[in-house]
């Protein structure tokens, strides 16, 4: 049954759980904003430097402030360097990988001056989002299934819903799992997103076994010849252990109903919690089979280094990130789009 269009008070509510804003335009209004035309309108550069401002002024700011001007690059300048790196949450591991290499390339005085410091560095920050930077593929037997994982409060049901207004408003038949059955609201904000994207949500009541919403939702998929299914997961504390295998199991279940399922197992990382996105990715690629990742609140910190150090690091490919509150800031991330954003002037 198609859900069915809620008016008046009960309108109101339902955009409060799904955390949209009064005024702001239906999702699926707005899902025409994210296909490719989108991308290329004028202006795009400018909204995704604005969301990533935080981030240019503690890292990109720090950077000017150190190199230019500098007539001569020196071991003090890169050691100065490192500091501002890593305090800016690019990472330990990638910090020290990026000062070897400009260090090698001080060496063959190919960094003269500062000019030359930056450009090299943006070039190497660039070719490390770039090696793991693959899109996602949705062209083979449907349905295609993608699994949502990540700690509570990163934004993972808002992305769920707006990842549904893009498909459906792409003409994609697309059905949500609430298979988050543990956090009170969690399935009831799903459905209140479904209602805006007009997609249908299947669930079961509070404190169900995730494994059995999975299961049905499997067979629905199948039945109603779904393009794709898109699985809430819970996301309580990843140190968890009984969340972990609460994962693996869903993975069994999802994999026996449509073999070869789940295609996609997407992390949610906030991108305000810095390094300890890290640990986060650490232990559900071990416990999930994490493919990708989603990195939300981008607009709202300094720390969005981090984008660099959990792709490099983990070798893993960023899907989305998360610039503002409308449904058109869930962007597919453009490592070179990234990259000038943070450097451009």
């Amino acid at each position: 049954m198609e859900p069915k269009e809620k008016k008046g008070f009960f309108s109101g509510l339902l955009d409060k759980i799904a955390g949209v804003e009064p005024g702001e335009k239906p999702a699926e209004a707005q899902a025409t904003a994210t296909g490719p035309e989108y991308a290329e309108k004028p202006g795009f550069l400018d909204r995704l430097k604005s969301g990533l401002k935080k981030t240019k002024e503690s890292l990109v700011g720090r950077i000017d402030t150190l190199v230019l001007g500098k007539k001569e690059i020196d071991a003090d300048t890169l050691e100065e360097l490192e500091d501002i790196l890593i305090t800016s949450d690019i990472g330990v591991k990638t910090t020290v990988e990026l000062i070897r290499i400009l260090e090698q390339r001080l060496g063959r005085n190919e960094l003269k001056d500062g000019e030359a410091l930056r450009a090299a560095l943006k070039e190497e920050i660039f070719s490390r989002l770039n090696a793991h930077h693959s899109k996602l593929e949705m062209d083979g037997p449907k349905p295609y299934v993608m699994l949502v994982i990540g700690v509570n409060g990163v934004g993972k049901t808002t992305t769920i819903g707006k990842l549904a207004s893009r498909y459906s408003g792409h003409g994609k038949k697309v059905l949500l799992a609430a298979a988050d059955t543990f956090r009170a609201a969690a399935a009831e904000q799903l459905v209140a997103w479904g209602e805006r994207a007009g997609v249908d949500v299947i669930r079961h009541k509070e404190g169900a076994d995730p494994s059995a919403v999975v299961f049905d939702a499997c067979k629905a998929a199948v039945a109603r010849g779904v393009d794709i299914l898109i699985v809430d997961t819970a996301g309580r504390l990843h140190t968890k252990v009984n969340l972990m295998e609460e994962m693996k199991k869903i993975r069994r279940v999802i994999d026996r109903e449509i073999p070869g399922a789940p295609h996609e197992t997407l992390l949610v990382v906030d991108a305000a919690t810095g390094q300890n996105a890290i640990s986060q990715a650490r232990l559900f690629k071990e416990a999930a089979g994490v493919s990708g990742l989603a990195l939300t609140k981008l607009d709202g910190t300094a720390k969005g280094g981090i984008v660099v150090a959990v792709s490099h690091e983990f070798a893993l490919p960023v899907r989305f990130i998360g610039i503002g509150e409308s449904i058109e800031d869930l962007r597919d991330f453009e490592p070179q789009e990234f990259t000038d954003a943070l450097f451009q002037s």
